[in-house]
């Protein structure tokens, strides 16, 4: 398992990489640390934030994915459909794009700070970006 810290807007989370679910996605997204960007509320997917990030590749495929990420839960949505994306799920989410149904790779879980998701997503929707950076513990 490996620790991670998370700091988004004035919130800090702690996590861990899903490497026996999502091992090269969480191979992929540590090759880019640390790595930061900015989350903007989600459009179709429920109470979520996410990076969008283009056409950006990390070179994965789909594993441990899913649709509906439990609040904590960060996905990876490695493009095609819809552009690459991060999701951050603060709430409900049904992972969805303008083009319909989509499916991301989990691979990081909050394990601490939960309290402090639907302040952040609240944050998001109503001030707008917010800063994101993921470290090592």
């Amino acid at each position: 398992m490996t620790a991670l810290k998370i700091k988004a807007g004035p919130y800090r989370f702690d996590a861990r990489l899903e490497r026996e679910a999502a091992p090269k996605t969480c191979a992929a997204f540590e090759a880019a640390m640390p790595f930061t960007g900015q989350i903007v509320h989600v459009r179709w997917s429920g109470e979520g934030v996410w990076i969008p990030l283009g056409d950006r590749d990390f070179g994965v495929g789909y594993e441990n994915h899913t649709s509906h990420p439990a609040p904590g839960h960060v996905i990876l949505y490695p493009g095609g459909i819809s552009e690459t994306e991060i999701l951050l799920a603060y709430g409900g989410v049904d992972f969805s794009s303008k083009m319909g149904q989509l499916a991301g790779n989990h691979f990081i879980t909050l394990t601490s700070g939960h309290e402090n998701l639907m302040a952040l997503g609240n944050r998001v929707l109503w001030e707008g970006a917010q800063d994101i950076r993921f470290d090592y513990a």
